[in-house]
């Protein structure tokens, strides 16, 4: 596994994790600090869907190589 392939796997996932936290936030969080609710969701949509975008292009890519070695 080239070390971009492992960069960007790594990214997936850390902004999966952090958009599934900030989605659960947004709704579990108090308004301590007057963030409102809605920017707080939308950024977890945003990190989600960003780190799913990486994690089907990985996917993909993976499967081009693996199909390319046969």
């Amino acid at each position: 596994m080239k070390r971009s392939e492992l960069i960007q796997l790594w990214a997936a996932m850390l902004l999966i994790l952090a958009g599934i936290g900030l989605l659960i936030a947004g709704f579990a969080v108090a308004p301590a600090g007057q963030i409102h609710d809605s920017v707080l969701v939308a950024f977890g949509e945003t990190a989600t869907f960003a780190g799913s975008i990486f994690g089907i292009d990985y996917h993909y890519k993976s499967k081009r190589k693996n199909e390319t070695d046969r």
